[in-house]
């Protein structure tokens, strides 16, 4: 996946890379993947950089001597990149950024797409608390870019490892010199007084776990890390990834997925509510569904109720989901009970997975297997597959949403016609996709099946 791709960057944006761990390289990779798209691209710091960063830009400009802006509109013309900076720090070779408020006089003046910020400096180490002064980051920034460099899970929490690690340490009190966790790093990247500190409330945040490794151990901690840090209602999603890796940068994005449970049918066919049926080990239908759903990270389960609203609700009042009614079960298509899950849902959430009140048989393995797909960016939307056949749950990317809820009749399927270049299906292992339970017959089979008489 590219990161252009993963930051969701749009023309106009003024993206902010802060932290540590690879700011610098992830600037560079985005330029070069915009301007692959055609967009004219700055380039800039807002602090000091070392003038070896810049040594292989295609066009550099000291701003600072008075560079017109035809001459920069020349150079994106030619180049479709450019870097701008103040003027040089030849003591010390390092070049000086640009005074932010200067910044979207600038992109105007030129005509640019996107502007790209070093936002702090960090020593070139994996992690980082700022200093007072930092980060310096315009008023208008839109994008704000969190970095970490996960080579520093397991390092001693000192400041050979992180950059201003007492600020942390003060902070949290977690104890110096001992291996860096990743709740600890999770916690430093998400924190509003360190990893966000000065972030405006507009903008939108996507943190970048850098130098992952495409498999193994480090990738599995990089995760959880990144669900730590999507805890925070201010980080929208976390990307991870190798920018310098020659190949595509980010292997997957972790995003706040809340779980939709339509369990509002009457249950006509069946003559009893199908999610209150009982199931194994004292457990109804909806119950076991629910539990099999909470072993996963879901920012939120929401359980749609309808007929036999209030017994549903019994059945899970022990357990960590969010109700959402739905007045019109008995009169219209499932298709509206999606509709009041999804509008039950926070605008943080950036996708939802569908699934089926009446399918106990549900495998965690296919759901893994289906939020690992959207993660890796297979699809906006991702769906389970069994010898050809298509079937439940189903994942659904926000950017979708409006298709979805506009639907008067019918049914998802047909959001997934008008788009069929978005849908990814992944093929499982397991029937399971295709086992609701829709009639008596249908539910003693589901339970022989299941090995339970």
């Amino acid at each position: 996946m590219r990161l252009a791709d993963a930051l969701r960057v749009q023309r106009g944006d003024m993206v902010a890379f802060v932290g540590a761990g690879g700011k610098t390289s992830a600037l560079f990779r985005l330029a070069h993947e915009l301007r692959g798209d055609g967009w004219r691209v700055i380039g800039t710091t807002t602090t000091r950089l070392a003038r070896h960063e810049i040594q292989n830009v295609p066009c550099a400009i000291a701003v600072g001597g008075g560079a017109s802006p035809a001459a920069i509109r020349a150079c994106l013309d030619e180049h479709g990149f450019v870097f701008l900076y103040a003027n040089e720090d030849l003591k010390r070779d390092k070049i000086i950024g640009l005074a932010p408020e200067t910044l979207s006089r600038l992109m105007d003046a030129v005509n640019s797409d996107a502007l790209l910020i070093e936002a702090d400096g960090a020593r070139r180490l994996p992690l980082k608390a700022p200093r007072a002064n930092e980060p310096v980051l315009p008023d208008d920034v839109s994008l704000v870019v969190p970095v970490g460099g996960v080579d520093a899970l397991g390092q001693p929490l000192d400041e050979a490892h992180v950059f201003n690690v007492e600020r942390i340490i003060e902070r949290y009190g977690f104890p110096e010199g001992e291996p860096l966790l990743p709740p600890w790093m999770a916690l430093t990247l998400r924190d509003p007084e360190l990893g966000l500190r000065r972030v405006p409330e507009s903008a939108r945040v996507v943190g970048l776990l850098n130098k992952v490794p495409l498999n193994g151990h480090e990738r599995a901690r990089a995760r959880l890390v990144a669900q730590i840090m999507l805890r925070s209602m201010r980080v929208e999603a976390v990307a991870l990834g190798a920018v310098q890796s020659p190949n595509d940068p980010i292997h997957e994005v972790q995003h706040r997925v809340a779980a939709v449970v339509l369990a509002a049918g009457q249950s006509v066919r069946m003559g009893r509510s199908k999610p209150l049926l009982p199931w194994a080990d004292g457990q109804t239908v909806i119950e076991t569904i629910v539990r099999r759903l909470l072993s996963f990270r879901f920012s939120e389960i929401v359980v749609v109720t309808g007929h036999q609203g209030d017994d549903v609700r019994r059945a899970l009042a022990h357990l960590p989901v969010t109700f959402a009614d739905n007045p019109d079960y008995a009169s219209r298509e499932m298709i509206s009970s999606l509709q009041v899950g999804l509008g039950a849902l926070p605008e943080t959430t950036s996708g939802a997975l569908v699934v089926l009140g009446d399918q106990p048989t549900l495998n965690g393995r296919v759901v893994g297997q289906v939020l690992a797909a959207y993660a890796e960016g297979r699809g906006t939307i991702v769906a389970p597959v069994y010898r050809g056949e298509r079937g439940h749950p189903v994942l659904f990317d926000r950017r979708h949403w409006p298709d979805l809820l506009a639907l008067e009749t019918g049914a998802p399927r047909d959001v997934i016609r008008q788009t069929p270049d978005s849908l990814a299906l992944v093929k499982v292992n397991s029937d399971s996709i295709l086992m609701d339970i829709d009639t008596p017959e249908q539910y003693q089979r589901a339970r022989y099946l299941a090995g339970l008489g």
